[in-house]
């Protein structure tokens, strides 16, 4: 069995295993209680640097990509932070390469070495004594030392032991560290996301009795959707309605939900004609949008009174018109999604429920699966209606949303689903 680095040290000087177990103690403190990574790295090299009389040190740390080693920590007359040097390049990329540590007496000897820096700082570079950092099988980085701080400006064995035996402690705790770092990072998210879902909830309408012609529900398939709907009644008893679905998923369609809901319902209290409230939405996302994302829509005004609707759609999931027969009708549309392309026209949709429903939803109705795998599709929406027609709209649209979750581990997509009828 191979003889361990610091049994070396155990062997030659008791009193330097002493002051070497006194340096990882300070050093795995120093990360333990402090959460900014970089200065508890700027922190640990000083003390490496001073503890083994070097010149100046680095810490450099192996990208996500695993191909390049940015420079995180540097002590010493240069400062090379954000340096970043390629696996295999130079010292340091030729020890994270080989796995092992180098010693270089005579850099000039040493066809890795690079003196770019030398000749840009007029820093002279002697000797370079450099161990990896890593975990197991896991490379993290490596650790450098320049320049000892003797007459030869030399390092010998026992440095190299040395430092083989501080690279080992520094991967574990920088390794530790990191994954500390992550989980606050994580929880941060977490509550920004949390925050974000609980101000979507608040954009969407209070229920209403069980009187009020309109009712919806959404279903977000994670933390935020994308999906929302709205209503509101308007000084004149009508009420101006929508459901939409952004493009996407996330925290970028969370935030374009929230500003198309809020300009939908600012504008509509004033702006009646659902075509031309649609046309300014849409070049409003058209102007101010991230290219790519876009809005499916339909928005409209409908009247208790003589049970008239008026609305427009963007692209959205063709409504289904449902008569007292329980005859179905797709209504199509007529239109593109907001923000595809500016100065749309958006046509209005004349008719009369007479009795009927008017049922909006977005596709991640249409697409949720059962347990086979089997997308529900527009026929399994309308069989759906049929099963629980004789239910008040407020608890068909639950039980409807209920049942299309049925057998699916989670939702693939946001659920959002409408119904329009008269009481």
């Amino acid at each position: 069995m191979p003889e361990s680095p610091t049994a070396h040290l155990i062997s030659e000087d008791h009193f330097s295993l002493e002051e070497h177990l006194d340096l990882l103690a300070e050093i795995s403190e120093a990360f333990a209680t402090s959460l900014n990574l970089d200065d508890t790295l700027q922190h640990a090299l000083s003390r490496i640097m001073e503890y083994l009389n070097a010149e100046a040190a680095s810490i450099f740390l192996l990208d996500k990509d695993d191909i390049n080693l940015n420079c995180r920590a540097c002590a010493g007359p240069i400062d090379i932070k954000g340096l970043r040097v390629g696996v295999g390049q130079g010292v340091v990329g030729r020890t994270l390469l080989e796995n092992r540590v180098i010693m270089v007496r005579d850099v000039g000897l040493d066809h890795s070495f690079t003196n770019t820096i030398d000749k840009q700082t007029g820093f002279k570079t002697r000797s370079v004594l450099c161990a990896p950092l890593k975990l197991r099988d896991r490379r993290i980085g490596a650790l450098e030392l320049i320049n000892k701080r003797t007459q030869d400006a030399l390092f010998d064995s026992r440095d190299q032991r040395l430092l083989e035996t501080l690279a080992a402690s520094a991967s574990m705790v920088i390794h530790n560290a990191t994954l500390a770092a992550s989980l606050v990072e994580h929880e941060r998210i977490q509550r920004e996301l949390e925050l974000a879902a609980e101000i979507q909830r608040n954009l969407l309408p209070h229920d209403g009795t069980a009187m009020f012609p309109v009712h919806g529900i959404n279903i977000p398939a994670r933390e935020v959707s994308g999906d929302f709907y709205d209503h509101f009644t308007l000084p004149d008893g009508r009420i101006m309605f929508n459901l939409a679905d952004v493009s996407g998923k996330g925290m970028n369609a969370a935030l374009l939900m929230a500003k198309t809901s809020s300009l939908f319902h600012c504008l509509g209290k004033s702006l009646t004609s659902p075509g031309q409230l649609l046309g300014i939405l849409n070049n409003e996302i058209h102007e101010k949008t991230t290219r790519g994302m876009f809005v499916t829509m339909v928005g409209g005004v409908f009247d208790p009174e003589d049970q008239s609707l008026c609305f427009a759609n963007a692209g959205h999931q063709p409504p289904l018109l449902v008569d007292q027969q329980g005859q179905f009708r797709e209504i199509e549309v007529q239109a593109p999604p907001l923000g595809i392309v500016a100065h749309t026209v958006f046509p209005e949709t004349h008719l009369v429920l007479d009795g009927g429903s008017l049922y909006i939803y977005s596709d991640g109705l249409t697409e949720a699966c059962s347990a086979e795998g089997q997308q529900l599709g527009v026929a399994g929406i309308k069989t759906m209606i049929k099963d629980v027609s004789h239910l008040p709209a407020a608890e068909r649209i639950k039980d409807l949303t209920r049942q299309a979750m049925d057998g699916a581990e989670r939702l693939h997509d946001d659920m959002s689903l409408m119904v329009i009828e008269a009481t």
